[in-house]
């Protein structure tokens, strides 16, 4: 772990003058980038200012200048390193590297850096077609800018053919939502911390700008002491005044579904509705659509969507072409929309820091924006979910390290998941805090061990903990409006100018005019009507897992399960309160949800021209509800049927696919008799990998049955 070094932190409230100055040939390469970006009576400001006159400025002995900004957004951060960066290659420096997290950050920035007069390109995995040639043009110096992911960083031939060939010649590095480089802050990303191996191949007098606008003080503290010895920290006022904070809590999922179906069009110009998941973003565009119509002005945005279908909703609405794009975290960090009207969250962030920068996207050239959290009871997993998910678990840490030393050759991520029986993502996780802490190395080959010990670093990880688990009881005084809900969230990052801000709804008593809380019962029946009335399909897999589980490769026709129906998703909100109360038993509940598997099995014969001769029931959770759900539909449909045997015991939890097939191989027994020749309707309560429904079908095959069609009540994630 970084030991603390001294930094030098200035407060620029109380800043009078910069140290140093520019020269006239430098101050005029600034202005010329400032005035293509802003405008001809456009300046640095005084602490703009102090940050570029540092970067230009000499050496401290061999090390270069270390500067980090941490600032409201929208406070000119970009201005900063386009300046520095004009300041340096007009003095004959090499090209500037910045690091950014987002693709729709480095898209942003590479037009921005164009229009002030810089050539600009980006690597990222967008644009492989373009690698060689961006490549080849920094490496003969005709470009003045390069913009990178960390996981780019990461890449050992990245390293190779580009960092290797820059060690003496950049001008300046630029370490953009630096944040991230810290395990102590909200969006930590084990990749960023390569930017350390980056500052060690580098020249070490090459000088170095970090910024972020969401950064506590031990953040801050933490980044600055990566960054180095003698590290100037400038430091504002985190408060935006244009914000109108509100929130309403209490309120069920499906309520909060139609609140923003409801009041959509009262909220000022365009704006984001933030949803946890890619399901959730669809499923919410469905339901204001079922309110306003199939034409209303409204698209759903994740990481799932490919590069040009993200560039064009970036650009509708920058052009105001939609009301709203209903948005992952995929669109945060870096989107730049300076009149962006509202921001409104469907279920709290894990943390403050992580709200505070989505909800800053919001007013950046407004007198007024419009930001609301519709808070639910089920948020408290979402906290205790975040305080420990990236926390390395000391027995799978050394499993991993195992794996590798036993191995005599470099392994690939897919090798260790078969090995070690670990979860394809925890793997590539755990990989990447080994590389930060020293004990691997990945080549072009894979990964291998460097030798170096590894030792779980108990006080600190249970400092992260306590740190996070502090950040959830923020959130819940957020919530339940203990005070001011500005002042709550910049207190969150240590600024000791936090007041009220008399413009939230708690300093009001009231949500800004002219919106409410309430939902009417209409808005709630259609979109509820309108989620309920398709089920999901269920695609059967394809190929066996191998490792673990022993037989790899594709699953043969005749042992394969037919496509299947999913009733619910996830957490998906028409369906939470309905499934949670026939769990319990409610019997009003089990008859609803057994007309509603009716309805979608009548659907599907219509559609897909099945024709189940048996049904039968698999249980693979503690409660009889496939059962009785295989019940209602043998009754209503005059079908015979029963129960498919599964024995004691559940499946080993966060482990890879090959482990739990095997878990499942060992559990299911023998399918009754009376399968032979006939189609099975298998009810299943719920699974997420659906490697019972594939061991299940396959056993149901091999006993005879003609076909196999899961109908899944649950879907969990």
């Amino acid at each position: 772990m970084p030991v603390a070094l001294s930094v030098r932190a200035v407060r620029l409230g109380s800043m009078t003058s910069a140290t140093g100055t520019l020269t006239a040939a430098q101050r005029q390469a600034a202005d010329r980038v400032i005035t293509s970006l802003a405008g001809p009576d456009a300046a640095l400001r005084e602490d703009q200012l102090r940050a570029v006159t540092a970067l230009a400025g000499p050496a401290e002995g061999a090390v270069g200048p270390r500067v980090l900004v941490v600032q409201a957004t929208g406070w000119g951060k970009s201005a900063v390193y386009w300046s520095a960066t004009a300041v340096i290659r007009a003095g004959g420096g090499g090209p500037t590297l910045i690091v950014s997290p987002l693709l729709s950050l480095m898209r942003d920035q590479v037009a921005a850096a164009e229009r002030g007069g810089l050539s600009a390109a980006t690597l990222n995995s967008s644009n492989f077609g373009e690698w060689s040639e961006v490549e080849t043009q920094l490496l003969a110096g005709d470009l003045d800018v390069l913009l990178v992911s960390p996981e780019r960083l990461a890449n050992p031939g990245f390293g190779r053919r580009v960092l290797d060939a820059l060690a003496g010649n950049l001008g300046l590095l630029v370490i953009d939502e630096a944040h991230a480089v810290s395990d102590w802050g909200h969006d930590f990303r084990p990749d960023y911390r390569r930017v350390a191996d980056v500052l060690r191949t580098l020249n070490p007098g090459t000088p170095v700008l970090a910024t972020t606008a969401t950064a506590n003080q031990r953040v801050t503290d933490d980044v600055a002491a990566q960054l180095g010895d003698q590290t100037l920290v400038l430091r504002g006022s985190l408060a935006r005044k244009s914000l109108h904070l509100n929130v309403i809590d209490g309120m069920s999922p499906i309520a909060r579904y139609g609140w923003v179906a409801q009041h959509i069009d009262t909220l000022p110009g365009s704006g984001i509705v933030y949803v946890l998941t890619v399901a959730d973003a669809d499923r919410l565009v469905t339901a204001i659509k079922a309110v306003h119509g199939p034409e209303y002005p409204v698209a759903a945005y994740s990481g799932k969507l490919d590069g040009d279908r993200r560039h064009q909703l970036e650009d509708a609405l920058l052009r105001n072409e939609v009301k709203a794009l209903v948005a992952t975290s995929a669109l945060g960090m870096g989107y730049d929309k300076p009149d962006l009207g509202f921001v409104v969250h469907v279920g709290s962030p894990p943390s403050p820091v992580s709200y505070y920068q989505q909800v800053g996207r919001a007013g950046r050239a407004l007198d007024d924006a419009v930001v609301m959290l519709l808070a639910s009871r089920t948020d408290d997993r979402i906290w205790d979910h975040f305080a420990t998910a990236t926390i390395p678990e000391p027995t799978r840490m050394h499993g991993i390290l195992d794996a590798l030393g036993e191995s005599d050759e470099p392994m690939s991520v897919p090798a260790l998941e078969a090995v070690t029986g670990y979860r394809r993502t925890r793997v590539e996780l755990m990989l990447k805090q080994l590389a930060v802490d020293g004990a691997v190395d990945r080549t072009t080959d894979g990964w291998r061990t460097t030798g170096e010990p590894w030792e779980f670093d108990a006080p600190h990880y249970d400092g992260i903990i306590a740190v996070r688990r502090r950040e959830a009881d923020i959130m819940r005084a957020y919530i339940t409006g203990d005070d001011c809900l500005m002042r709550l969230l910049i207190a969150s990052l240590d600024d000791p100018e936090a007041t009220a801000c008399g413009r939230c709804s708690v300093c009001r008593g009231e949500l800004t005019s002219p919106l409410t809380a309430d939902v009417a019962t209409e808005t709630l029946r259609a979109v509820t009507g309108a989620l309920r009335s398709s089920a999901l399909e269920l695609e059967p897999r394809k190929m066996w897992p191998g490792g673990a589980f022993g037989t790899r490769g594709r699953i043969s026709a005749d042992l394969a399960a037919e496509p299947g129906r999913v009733l619910a998703h996830a957490d998906a909100p028409e369906w939470a309160d309905l499934l949670a109360a026939a769990r319990s038993g409610d019997e009003a509940a089990l008859a609803e949800l057994g007309d509603v598997a009716v309805a979608t099995l009548s659907s599907w014969v219509r559609q897909g021209g099945i024709r189940p001769d048996l049904i039968l029931s698999l249980r693979l959770t503690g409660t009889t509800l496939a059962e009785k759900i295989a019940a209602h539909l043998r009754e209503v449909g005059r079908r015979g049927g029963g129960v498919m045997p599964v024995g004691p015991g559940d499946p080993p939890t966060d482990t890879a696919g090959a482990v739990e097939a095997a878990h499942w191989r060992d559990r299911i027994g023998e399918p009754p008799p009376e399968v032979t020749g006939r189609a099975v309707l298998l009810v299943v309560d719920a699974t997420s990998s659906g490697w019972a429904i594939t061991l299940a079908a396959a056993a149901l095959r091999r006993a005879g049955a003609s076909a196999v069609s899961p109908l899944l009540i649950h879907r969990t994630v």
